[in-house]
């Protein structure tokens, strides 16, 4: 990596200032209001973003043909409430006291994480852009200690530090993906939990090709490649909002390692992985990010590893990254 500190323009300046002002104000907000602030902001982002709604309409079609057209744009339409109301929540969430914030969540199946760092080799937690697992994280770390969130920097050198501290806020640590193999493996080998998002397509020479939604796509070997060589956990994790304002965090049992002598144990387990996820999507499509071409089949494959040095970004990460996205607080990223 660069030590370099990547310029700041004045753009930057006036996206961070602005973020810092909604803050503020959320902040101040009953939790209605915020719920309420979260899904007009989506239900306005539906309308005047053409692009990423014919993204969302496309792939919900190929996905659910079976389903009419005025169920898949209901569908659209609360995608984007969703993360309109992931962000805001995620602002007036870290605001609250400790204890406001434990009282808001609900842990199911948190006995395979504490099973899991009394085996003492750490834990894969396994999710993807789904729900609230911004929140989990933050969840995570007030609960059962400290993790490692894997994510990728934010263009905007201003937002990324701010975002980095709302990650970190409950004990987390935040991992760069840019280079960010070694550093995960320590925190594997300190027993410590390590969340990865798998629910990308990704340009690198890595990637294995699993069916998804009952299309092939292009999708990361890196959990199933770490889980073989350290003996890691890997627990998938997903969280769903409650009727009554709370959040439910979910953790799945892991997930069986492959026998060294399986002929294509990377491939099996990460489809596995990708199955637990599709699961909870055809459960509930209006919680995952239908916003970015998941099924690419327009580009190569790069040389570089995926997180031994930097790899181009999918178009979800662009997506988010871009100055002035009404989800900007959103990156590629673990249950980040």
């Amino acid at each position: 990596m660069s030590d370099t500190p990547p310029e700041v323009s004045r753009r930057h300046r006036i996206e961070h200032a602005a973020l810092r002002a909604v803050t503020g104000l959320v902040r101040r907000l009953p939790q209605s209001f915020a719920t309420a602030l979260g899904h007009g902001i989506g239900w306005v982002a539906y309308r005047v973003d053409a692009r990423h709604r014919a993204i969302t309409l496309d792939n919900l079609a190929a996905t659910f043909p079976e389903r009419s057209l005025q169920e898949r744009t209901r569908i659209a339409r609360e995608v984007f409430a969703h993360f309109g109301r992931k962000l805001v929540e995620l602002l007036w969430f870290t605001g609250l006291p400790r204890e406001r914030q434990l009282a808001l969540v609900e842990f199911v199946g948190a006995e395979h994480i504490e099973a899991a760092q009394k085996a003492g080799k750490g834990a894969l937690i396994v999710t993807g852009h789904f729900g609230f697992w911004e929140l989990h994280a933050l969840a995570h770390g007030l609960r059962l200690g400290p993790m490692a969130v894997v994510a990728r920097a934010l263009d905007n050198p201003l937002l990324d530090r701010l975002l980095v501290d709302l990650r970190s806020s409950t004990g987390n640590i935040v991992i760069d993906r840019k280079g960010g193999l070694r550093r995960i493996m320590r925190a594997l080998n300190a027993n410590q939990a390590v969340a990865v998002l798998i629910d990308q397509h990704i340009l690198t020479a890595d990637a294995v090709k699993v069916d998804f939604l009952g299309r092939p796509a292009a999708t990361t070997s890196a959990v199933a490649v770490l889980a073989m060589r350290t003996g890691a956990a890997v627990i998938p994790a997903f969280s769903l909002p409650l009727n009554d304002g709370r959040y439910r965090l979910i953790y799945e049992k892991p997930l069986a390692l492959p026998s060294e002598e399986h002929p294509d144990a990377v491939r099996d387990l990460t489809q596995r992985c990708t199955k637990v996820l599709e699961k909870y999507v055809r459960a509930h499509p209006e919680r995952w990010l239908w916003m970015h071409r998941r099924w690419r089949q327009d580009v190569e494959t790069t040389d570089s590893p995926s997180l031994a040095v930097d790899d181009a970004p999918g178009e979800a990460d662009s997506w988010a990254r871009r100055p002035g996205s009404w989800c900007a607080g959103r990156t590629g990223s673990a249950i980040s």
